[in-house]
């Protein structure tokens, strides 16, 4: 393990089971539906392609980037990719790695209400609450997790780390390099 990461908090069995389990959940919630899977990138990449499998739908998937919110820094959120495929009269399922200040869900929930989708529900591997700035409906969570940074599966720091198969905690000093 590389000297910046300090611990294992999430194995790649305990998120691989817990995906199973949303999964089953989004089928039986959906049941009889088409569902689009929209995940923006890069940091959702990872949990979509996982929870796309466990999930026994027809299902669409598409991507959209977006310049985030940074708290301290400051500016607005703004799409830098957008859609593919219309949203319209979807049943659209927003899936995040992790949710945080909410800021940038926020943004993006709204866009998606606002293109016609028939409903918009959140998926999120990671929910770190202590940094909720705007509300976000989460409809399906993975884990709830404290205010510390994570890296890996699709988490990152400065583009590195996405590829550790699970969540690793950063040393404070890691973090600062």
């Amino acid at each position: 393990m590389p000297a910046a990461l300090s611990h294992v908090v999430l194995d790649q069995a305990a998120i691989a089971q817990r995906v199973v389990e949303l999964g089953e959940q989004i089928t039986s919630d959906f049941a009889g539906q088409d569902v689009r899977l929209v995940t923006v990138l890069r940091g959702g990449l990872f949990f979509l392609a996982d929870l796309c499998r466990a999930v026994d739908l027809p299902v669409t998937l598409d991507f959209m980037a977006v310049s985030p919110y940074t708290p301290g820094v400051g500016g607005a959120v703004r799409v830098t990719k957008d859609l593919s495929d219309t949203v319209d009269g979807a049943s659209v399922l927003l899936v995040e790695d992790v949710v945080d200040t909410g800021l940038t869900v926020n943004y993006v929930y709204s866009l998606l209400k606002a293109r016609g989708a028939r409903s918009v529900d959140v998926c999120t591997l990671l929910d770190k609450p202590a940094r909720r700035i705007a509300p976000v409906p989460i409809a399906y969570c993975g884990f709830v997790m404290p205010d510390r940074f994570l890296v890996g599966y699709g988490l990152d720091l400065d583009g590195r780390y996405r590829n550790l198969t699970g969540i690793v905690a950063l040393h404070e000093e890691g973090i600062a390099s």
